[in-house]
């Protein structure tokens, strides 16, 4: 058997060689498939099916509303969390790092409570985790590092116990965390605890728990109901912010890499069918490379060959096929894996997504698997009826042998398949297209945005200094119009909200509005339009507590029009008095038009905006926009801005830089990347069909070639018989374009997440993408189609 098995695969060996051109094809075609399948996979196996690093990762829940809960909350339940074990709070808790000198470095990190590790389950690699009281009011911050920063900072033991200098404060690094530790993703780099506030209304906190014994995370709802009372007897809510409502727990996992579960599962899927139209490819390949040997095999059956000998050999020869394949393969998906993690929507993950062997393996499997597959529709060719019948047949009996007939159904199938991933495609295009069309109220060309963090400790009044000192070192810049400040942008989320109350409308009481402090210059550099009233001016005077005649000091405040219609329905806002949030009365001066403030696609919410330095600087976090005199000088305003940054201000971290057209596509969502994917992936799998249609039409067409020849010295004209085939081709195309289109209704639940204002049958994507298939497959077609009409009778009957 090995005697045979070794003489098999050299003898498939010459005739891969004599066949330069077949075994090209066939290598590169399912090499593509497998190269981008075994990529997407290398991606998706941490994320989808792995085990998070964490002990009680199955036992571990999210609480809803993340983001929205309070210290006061916090501490309220700590200790009496009906259902769980244990409870732990965290938020986004960047820190500056400074060393001697040298300018703030921002390291990304959560503060958190000091249950955080025992609810995890987890470790520290070296040293200790935090300990109760760690979060007490009066102790010293306990700051936790990743293994990653440890070997920046030297990775040594004497790193234990070292104190940082971490927004301007010492903090002591009680532990190092295990090498591949991360969370909530892989971007978080310093876990650190803080003195957390009984009385602290803070809402940025995202709480996580441990199940108790015996109790199912995925089903609390009797513990739930009890934690709602719980909370609804000792706190108020307002509308929209009611924690008692809605009340669910969310399985760590899908907590935390669930959003990104659709768009892998699309492109895994989409690439899936990549490799199906390449082994569909591949077999129509190796189905006419078996009928060209008919009288090969039909001498070599004579002379005792039986038809098991004949497959080994056809399974040698695509097994070494598949070899070449997977090689192929993995150098592809070691090429672009990096590409398209970059092109994923998966966040962090990208960053933190590296090729290891076990993608090498998998390109390997997947590639002998397909070939298996792939050979099947020539063993079939083999295996049925007499052999030397059928291959003869095969060879002079057209399109309808069965030869014929496993081609058509495998080109018919090729086209389904790319149906589905154009179709899809198209789907995508039209809801990424009515996206763009949303009018987010802010001009995005011309404008760079920097992103800055300052120390935590830092005065509000040091803070307001610096960013009024950048604002006028960016105005200086060479092509700079204008320059404006805000402690958060448009389209980047919701948050920062609190209370508020209108004169003359109770009714407001019970209700919140998102807030944000501005820089004078911010709505004419972001292009949002003054309804009525002014903008701030050199009369907002900052508030020192009282005005020149000794009474209570106002705050000047803009709101939008959302605003005005949910407060001001029947009269002009201009000069009306509004609370809330601020002890200081404020009175409107000004209405301007609504801007997309949390997401592109949410309705008009009110806003209010306060100037910065009447109001106080919230957070530790500015961005700076900069609108540039022509479009194109944004990207390129960044580099200097980056370097003002550090001249300027050396305490504050540069978080970021970009332009508000990215801000935009980010707001546009995964629909964009997961477009560009499946636009790129549905162009390969066209051209993979035009393959596999050219193929099929080429041995219709040379199987026939002796008819032909016979019709055309008869008197039939060439064009007829272009006009034959091409209809051969589009007859082929039509089918499969419409067994794809009865797919795709099927399977675009997958798409479902990010279609907007598109149906899932969307007759317009739908037509589109049939056009082009059948465009493509007539194009295809007109080729072998053209060679044989235009062919010399004569020239044929003597070859025959």
């Amino acid at each position: 058997m090995l005697r045979n098995l070794f003489a098999d695969a050299r003898y498939a060996a010459r005739r891969l060689r004599a066949r330069p051109v077949y075994a090209l094809v066939a290598v590169l075609t399912l090499g593509l498939g497998i190269g981008g399948t075994a990529a997407v996979f290398g991606i998706a196996r941490p994320l989808m099916f792995e085990p998070l690093p964490y002990a009680n990762a199955n036992q571990v829940g999210s609480f809803w509303m993340p983001g929205w809960w309070t210290e006061e909350e916090f501490l309220y339940l700590r200790g009496n969390f009906p259902g769980f074990r244990a409870v732990a709070a965290y938020r986004p808790g960047d820190v500056t790092l400074r060393q001697g000198e040298a300018p703030a470095r921002l390291i990304p990190g959560i503060t958190t409570s000091s249950e955080l590790l025992d609810v995890l389950g987890v470790h520290p690699f070296m040293g200790r985790g935090f300990r109760p009281g760690d979060d007490a009011p009066g102790a010293e911050p306990a700051a936790l590092i990743s293994y990653g920063l440890w070997q920046e900072l030297g990775g040594q033991p004497s790193t234990i116990g070292a104190r940082l200098m971490l927004d301007g404060v010492p903090q002591t690094v009680v532990g190092v965390m295990p090498r591949g530790f991360w969370f909530p993703d892989p971007s978080v780099r310093i876990w650190h605890t803080k003195p957390f506030d009984p009385v602290g209304r803070n809402g940025s906190y995202t709480l996580v728990g441990h199940a108790a014994p015996g109790i199912d995370v995925r089903d609390m709802s009797p513990q739930i109901q009890r934690l709602t009372r719980l909370i609804g007897e000792r706190f108020d809510y307002q509308i929209g912010a009611d924690k008692t409502q809605n009340a669910t727990i969310t399985p760590l996992r899908d907590a935390l890499v669930g959003s990104m579960r659709p768009a892998l599962v699309a492109t895994f899927a989409a690439m899936g069918l990549i490799l199906l139209i390449a082994c569909a490819n591949v077999a129509a390949l190796m189905l006419g490379q078996v009928e060209g040997r008919a009288s090969e095999l039909a001498v070599r059956s004579a002379l005792g060959a039986g038809r098991g000998r004949l497959l080994e050999q056809l399974v040698v020869e695509a097994v070494l096929l598949g070899v070449g394949a997977g090689l192929l393969g993995a150098a592809l998906a070691a090429g672009g894996y990096r590409l398209i993690a970059d092109a994923l929507p998966i966040g962090a993950w990208a960053e933190s997504a590296a090729f290891d062997w076990s993608i090498f393996v998998a390109a390997l499997v997947t590639a002998i698997a397909a070939v298996l597959l792939v050979v099947l529709v020539p063993a079939v060719s083999l295996w049925r009826g007499d052999l030397r019948g059928i291959l003869t047949r095969a060879r002079t009996g057209g399109i309808q042998g069965r030869g014929g007939r496993l081609e058509r159904g495998l080109v018919v199938a090729e086209v389904a398949l790319a149906m589905l991933i154009a179709s899809a495609a198209a789907l995508l295009v039209r809801s990424v297209g009515n996206l763009y069309s949303i009018e987010p109220g802010i001009e995005t060309d011309g404008v760079a945005v920097i992103d800055v963090v300052s120390s935590t400790e830092m005065a509000s009044a040091e803070r307001q200094q610096t960013v009024d000192e950048l604002i006028r070192s960016f105005e200086t810049l060479p092509g700079v119009r204008s320059v404006g400040a805000a402690m958060k942008i448009p389209l980047r989320g919701g948050g920062d909200s609190f209370g508020v109350t209108v004169e003359g409308n109770p009714d407001a009481e019970r209700t919140f509005t998102y807030f944000r402090i501005v820089s004078p210059d911010y709505f004419e550099t972001l292009g949002i339009r003054l309804r009525d009233g002014r903008a701030f001016d050199a009369s907002d005077r900052p508030i020192t507590g009282g005005d020149s005649a000794g009474g209570p000091a106002e705050m000047s405040v803009v709101v939008n029009e959302a605003f005005v219609k949910k407060y001001f329905p029947d009269g002009n806002p201009i000069g009306r008095r509004i609370g809330g949030g601020f002890r200081t009365p404020q009175r409107v001066v000004g209405v301007v038009a609504n801007v997309a403030e949390a997401a592109l696609t949410d309705s008009a919410a009110p806003v209010r905006y306060y100037l910065a330095g009447q109001a106080p600087w919230f957070g530790n976090t500015a961005t700076f926009v900069i609108r540039t005199a022509r479009p194109a000088d944004a990207a390129t305003v960044l580099d200097a801005a980056r370097r003002t940054v550090r001249r300027v201000a050396p305490a504050f971290a540069v978080q970021g830089t970009t332009t508000m057209q990215r801000v935009l596509d980010g707001a546009v969502g995964p629909a964009r990347q997961v477009m560009s994917l499946l636009t790129l992936l549905s162009a390969l799998a066209l051209v993979l069909g035009a393959v596999g249609i050219y193929g099929v039409i080429s041995h219709f067409a040379a199987r026939r070639q002796r008819d032909w020849a016979i019709r055309v010295a008869l008197g039939l004209p060439g064009s007829r018989v272009v006009t034959h085939i091409v209809g051969q081709g589009a007859t082929l195309v039509a089918a499969g374009i419409a067994f794809g289109g009865l797919g795709t209704v099927v399977l675009a639940r997958l798409l479902a997440s990010f279609l907007f204002g598109v149906s899932a049958v969307d007759p317009l994507a739908f037509a589109a993408a049939g056009a082009l298939l059948l465009l493509i497959g007539v194009a295809a077609a007109s080729i072998p189609a053209r060679r044989a009409g235009t062919v010399d009778p004569a020239l044929v009957m003597r070859e025959q």
